[in-house]
């Protein structure tokens, strides 16, 4: 099976292409590497293929902020420029015009 390359990157604000949330990329896995039970709960019509980048996000909706496991495929850059809200990436990320970065934290950069 070929490696795809992710189409987006650490620090990418991004928002879901069905569901109503948007969030900053702190992590990819070039394919699915969550639980079986996790993908199984995905309504089988809507279950993404899992030989594609999967991207974990700050994110955040109207009422809450969580971390969410999310598909490329179900993803689209978000190009409002709003800021992020979601506690983490205040604490740990510096962000400007729409793309964030990790902030240095004792002399280290992630």
């Amino acid at each position: 099976m070929k490696m795809r390359d992710a189409k987006f990157a650490i620090g990418d604000v991004v928002r879901h292409k069905v569901f109503p949330f948007r969030g900053v990329i702190f992590d990819v896995d070039p394919e699915f590497s969550n639980t079986e039970e996790w993908w199984n709960a995905i309504p089988a019509e809507i279950r993404p293929s899992k030989d594609q980048p999967f991207y974990h996000l700050f994110a955040e909706n109207d009422d809450s902020e969580y971390v969410a496991y999310v598909s490329e495929q179900n993803l689209v850059a978000d190009d409002s420029d709003k800021p992020i809200r979601h506690p983490q990436v205040r604490a740990l990320m510096d962000g400007e015009e729409g793309h964030y970065r990790w902030k240095e934290q004792s002399g280290i950069f992630h």
